[in-house]
């Protein structure tokens, strides 16, 4: 049972990190609703959820990262799942080699992967001694597949892919590391953007469900996950059956 469990989540003050707080709270989890700069929507949404706090930290910053786990294991006394969401990516076409910049690279793997592996060293100790620790990493199917909003994005959910199977095997049996691997996903970001719209009509035409995900479909994904008690080291992808056309 994962009720009563804690999570922090981060990049959880919209989108898929909003959508998995609110999913795992609904479980009945105490949640740690993180973000770097949107403080009042995270704060809102702590506020709107049972048993939840907000934490402003930057997780590309490994000292902010400490201290985010810092303060779930203060506030809470235990932390059993946490759920590294944070990231950024810049649209930039691949074939565009002069746009991705050193400051490019820089800015999306200090953020997605630095990040993701700070959070996880920092929260490793203690979600050994959960007796029931999850780490569940939110990547893509650019991890995988020759696509995404740049090349220096989908390096970075490879690395992510990557960092998922070598922290599986490096902290269990008493941590679980899986991933989630999203296609096209409509959040708040996504709506709006061209380069996005342009690429729904694509996957409503083509993919086997006829439709873009949703933030609330990727957070199911990460439930079931928290619930599969013989699962880690995987990847599952989320994406309608993309994958397969």
């Amino acid at each position: 049972m994962i009720a009563e469990q804690v999570a922090v989540v981060t990049g959880s003050s919209s989108g898929i990190g909003a959508a998995v707080a609110t999913r795992l709270a609904a479980e009945g989890l105490k949640v740690v609703v993180n973000s770097a700069h949107s403080v009042e929507a995270g704060r809102r949404l702590a506020a709107s959820l049972p048993d939840a706090v907000y934490v402003q930290a930057d997780v590309s910053d490994e000292q902010q990262a400490r201290q985010l786990v810092d303060a779930a294991v203060e506030r809470y006394g235990r932390l059993d799942v946490l759920v590294n969401n944070a990231g950024t990516t810049r649209v930039i076409p691949h074939q565009d080699l002069d746009a991705a910049t050193p400051k490019v690279w820089q800015e999306i793997l200090s953020l997605n992967v630095l990040g993701t592996w700070q959070m996880s060293a920092a929260a490793a100790p203690h979600l050994a001694t959960s007796g029931a620790g999850n780490i569940v990493n939110v990547s893509s199917v650019a991890g995988s597949r020759p696509v995404g909003s740049s090349i220096p994005y989908a390096v970075s959910k490879a690395a992510i892919d990557h960092m998922t199977r070598l922290l599986a095997v490096a902290l269990g049996p008493s941590v679980r590391v899986n991933a989630v691997a999203p296609a096209l996903t409509e959040t708040p970001w996504t709506q709006d953007d061209p380069f996005f719209r342009k690429i729904a009509d694509r996957v409503r035409e083509s993919t086997p469900l006829r439709r873009v995900g949703t933030a609330d479909d990727v957070a199911g994904a990460v439930l079931a996950i928290l619930c599969l008690p013989h699962l880690t080291g995987a990847v599952v992808p989320v994406d309608g059956g993309a994958a397969l056309v």
